[in-house]
């Protein structure tokens, strides 16, 4: 069997894209899934998608799984990449409708960023003053550090992979404060700017970018700074470029009404006997 796929990126965050709307696509096959993102044996890539008929008369559906071929939960870079698919397929315009794992999401899409509404956040742990737990569609800690550069991702991301209160896994987020974070909270202005690197469950590596992550950083990040309750634009440096996240922080510490914004862009497309 032969398939077509494209391989997309948002900020280094990168993914098999696979038009399955005619659902003939082996999702199940672990193996091949992993085999296909292997960067040394495959086309390489942080997960895969799979573009599918929606039931309920959204757009599209998108189906997710992670680099080591199981199926996953939300994933916001590579949901702003597969709205920039279904417009280069031609599904939609400027806008779409898409049902995701975590449910319906709304998505903007210009010539070179997608803009993509996220779920809201009802609660997010303070474990303690540098140590945050949340789900923005996946499950997140979030640790600020002095210094993001002498972290070890991948090593310090493996050991907390282990700790039995993360049976299922969790993504962790190394975050500090950039030296030049302003503090104003004025709308459509920047309220923070900060610095972040991640260690993603199911790639079992630190990748350039995540999508949640970096929603899960910028909402700890107003919580820890204190920042009043109003609308919010956070800017955040990864490994593979620039994100923005805008929010609305609520007076009970929840966050509603969140974008997370960012470029996207095809890289290639090919066939590949499955």
């Amino acid at each position: 069997m032969k398939i077509e796929f494209y391989k997309y990126q948002g900020t280094g965050n990168d993914f098999i894209m696979i038009d399955d709307r005619n659902e003939n696509f082996p999702f199940e096959n672990v193996a091949l899934i992993n085999r296909l993102c292997d960067r040394k044996f495959g086309i390489g890539a942080d997960g895969l998608m799979l573009l599918r008929n929606s039931k309920i008369q959204k757009d599209f559906v998108m189906w997710y799984a992670n680099s080591d071929g199981k199926p996953s939960t939300m994933c916001g870079n590579g949901s702003r990449c597969i709205a920039a698919f279904a417009h280069y397929l031609g599904i939609v315009k400027t806008e779409t409708i898409f049902e995701a794992t975590d449910g319906i999401h709304q998505a903007i899409i210009g010539s070179d960023k997608v803009e993509l509404q996220m779920n809201d956040v009802a609660e997010i742990k303070v474990l303690n003053d540098n140590l945050f737990q949340l789900n923005t569609g996946s499950p997140h800690l979030v640790k600020f550090v002095e210094s993001i550069a002498a972290i070890d991702v991948k090593a310090e991301g493996r050991h907390i992979q282990t700790l039995p209160e993360y049976p299922k896994g969790i993504n962790i987020n190394f975050v500090e404060m950039a030296a030049n974070a302003e503090k104003q909270s004025i709308s459509n202005t920047i309220s923070l700017q900060i610095n972040i690197r991640t260690y993603e469950r199911g790639v079992e590596d630190e990748t350039l970018s995540c999508g949640t992550g970096a929603v899960a950083a910028a909402l700890c990040s107003l919580l820890k700074n204190k920042n009043e309750s109003q609308i919010h634009q956070v800017k955040l440096e990864t490994l593979g470029g620039e994100l923005i996240v805008r929010c609305n922080k609520m007076n009970n510490n929840a966050f509603n009404n969140i974008w997370l914004i960012g470029s996207t862009a095809q890289v290639f497309k090919g066939e590949k006997d499955i």
